[in-house]
């Protein structure tokens, strides 16, 4: 991102905006930035002044473009020092789950995010997938069965229950998610036990 430009003010206004929501997902947020420090600050502080929002997370000066390379956030084709908009999921043990490129005038989409991250921490705590268009506490994808006796018991339970079309696509509703309905446990929960 580059400090003082339109579309990424208005990510920076949209992600502290959405904050709480990224933090009851346990998920922290990081800004990175080709500008130095000192005009983060002045940009954030611009921000504040004018909107009244303050930047709750962290920006990266990366004046260098160093981590921004490392990342391949910067296309020589296009530009040496001018980043594009990418977003990285990066889970607790550091791997990359997710990145999401958008061209320089595309402002990032902080609901579908959101969505990407509880589908990855939902999948994950259920050993399932989620089919396209998944959202929040909707059915999700079972594992397809390892052997053929599992096989023709997951035909049984989908022509029983209607859960599914045949043997390698059948749903579940998750047992685990994460949101704010009460309903579904979340994640941090199960980390206190």
């Amino acid at each position: 991102m580059r400090d003082f430009t339109p579309v990424c003010t208005t990510e920076i206004i949209a992600f502290s905006k959405a904050n709480t929501y990224f933090e009851k997902m346990n998920t922290c947020l990081i800004g990175l930035s080709v500008d130095s420090n000192a005009s983060h600050l002045a940009w954030i502080y611009d921000i504040y002044c004018k909107t009244g929002i303050k930047v709750p997370f962290p920006i990266i000066a990366d004046r260098n473009g160093q981590i921004a390379r490392k990342y391949g956030m910067i296309s020589n084709e296009i530009s040496n020092s001018e980043t594009v908009r990418n977003v990285f999921v990066i889970d607790d043990k550091g791997i990359v789950r997710t990145i999401l490129v958008y061209p320089m005038n595309i402002g990032r989409c902080i609901p579908e995010i959101l969505r990407v991250i509880e589908a990855l921490q939902t999948a994950d705590e259920n050993k399932a997938s989620t089919p396209a268009n998944w959202v929040p506490c909707e059915p999700i994808i079972v594992a397809p069965p390892r052997s053929f006796v599992d096989l023709l018991e997951r035909n049984k339970q989908i022509q029983n229950n209607s859960n599914g079309m045949n043997w390698y696509l059948s749903f579940k509703n998750a047992q685990k998610c994460v949101n704010t309905d009460s309903t579904c446990k979340r994640i941090e929960e199960k980390n206190k036990e």
